[in-house]
This record gives C-alpha cells, structure tokens and sequence, in this order.
C-alpha cells in the first residue's frame, strides 16, 4: 500500500493506493484539479459543492465517450485489482458523507 499526496483546488489531499499506482492516481488527481480550474464561478462554491459539480462534470465526459463508441463497440473490461477494494470502499464512504452533508 502506498500514499500519494495530490494537490486538488489548492489543497492537499493524501488517499492510498495499491503498489504502482501513484502514477495513475496523481494523474486522475491532475485531471480533476484541472477541470475545477475551468469550472466558471467555482471560487464561491464551498469546498465539497465543487468537487462534486467537477465530478459530475467528469462523470458527464465518461459517459458522453461511451455513448459516442456506440453499444457495437463495448469498452474492454479493465483487469480488477482487488487490493484497491478497501480504498474504494473508504472513497465510497467518504463520498456518501459528502453527499449526506449536501443534502442536510
């Protein structure tokens, strides 16, 4: 297991990977920082409300992709890394909570 420290709005996040991973997750970090930098008005927008509107707008760009390669050509399902599940499951919950903030 390793740590890779990203660099996300300004702030520093520290998530966990699996072994060989931190190029991959600095990356995915990257490409959501740079798509909060485009965000028009994000600055007034706590914390939490932009990184989920920068999300949704990620989520939007993957499923346009999947739409555009048309059911004829179905994505090539990625080989699973089970030694990533307890991350997952820890992002997973950690988003629900942001959720359930936005939501109360």
């Amino acid at each position: 297991m390793s740590n890779v420290t990203l660099l996300i709005g300004g702030r520093s996040y520290t998530v966990a990977c699996g072994e060989g991973q931190e190029e991959h997750v600095t990356m995915l970090g990257r490409t959501i920082d740079a798509k909060l930098s485009t965000m028009d008005g994000h600055a007034g927008l706590s914390e939490q409300r932009a990184l989920l509107f920068a999300a949704l707008l990620l989520a939007d760009e993957v499923d346009e992709l999947k739409q555009s390669r048309g059911a004829e050509h179905p994505p090539p399902q990625p080989a699973i890394d089970e030694s990533a599940a307890p991350e997952l499951e820890a992002l997973a919950a950690r988003l629900e909570n942001l959720a359930s903030s936005l939501e109360g």
